[in-house]
């Protein structure tokens, strides 16, 4: 089992990151390499539960959005054969400063990754692709924001995961048109204009979860 877990950081100019967290191995094969957090399947547990128990037990995370990505199974992808089960998985702001931070983990720009162990970064790859499709269809954006938020922020989220720039004036016109928005009577206030606080409608599903495992 293998989860890649997305969030958002702030660079030092302020401007949003998509980073993920990165075990460093500590035995053999690629002792001392970083690597995507996982773990083996115990044979009583189903395959949700073991992402969920992996990930806790590498990073301490309990993310709130967490699907099944692929199954990974090249036969020359580890010195012996082995089938990964892949999890994705987006955490909020305050579920990343919430978690314990452990010596052996550590987050990285998600553009800009060391040479992993095993094939991880084609599973990153693989998982940022997934990531930049879903975003155009479902709302799975609002596993990176607060409850509520600004459409500045929702634009934010956008650009990060798509790594290019939206015109603001155009995207607020499709948000506010969008049924997925609800407007809230707060304000976000600051140094700037105050801004409206969105909230999404839970009514709509965070994202359609397709199949279980995508085949080619």
């Amino acid at each position: 089992m293998s989860t890649v877990i997305f969030s958002l950081r702030r660079d030092a100019y302020g401007r949003p990151l998509l980073v993920l967290p990165l075990v460093r191995r500590t035995r053999d094969p690629f002792e001392g390499r970083w690597a995507l957090p996982g773990g083996w399947l115990d044979a009583t547990e189903s395959l949700d539960a073991a992402a969920s128990r992996t990930l806790a037990e590498t990073t301490r995370l309990a993310p709130s959005y967490l699907e099944q990505l692929y199954a990974f199974g090249d036969v020359d992808r580890s010195p012996t054969r082995v089938v990964s089960i892949v999890y994705w998985a987006l955490l909020r702001p305050d579920e990343v400063y919430a978690s314990t931070a452990e010596e052996n983990v550590r987050w990285f720009d998600a553009e800009s990754l060391p040479e992993l162990a095993f094939d991880h970064n084609h599973i990153v790859e693989y998982a940022l692709w997934r990531l930049r499709n879903k975003v155009g269809y479902s709302r799975i954006a609002h596993g990176l924001l607060a409850d509520e938020f600004t459409l500045a922020e929702l634009r934010e989220v956008y650009e990060s995961i798509l790594d290019r720039r939206l015109d603001p004036a155009n995207f607020r016109r499709q948000a506010e048109n969008s049924d997925t928005l609800i407007p809230t009577d707060r304000f976000r206030t600051g140094s700037h204009r105050p801004a409206r606080l969105y909230r999404y409608n839970r009514d709509v599903e965070l994202a359609d979860r397709g199949p279980v495992i995508v085949r080619h």
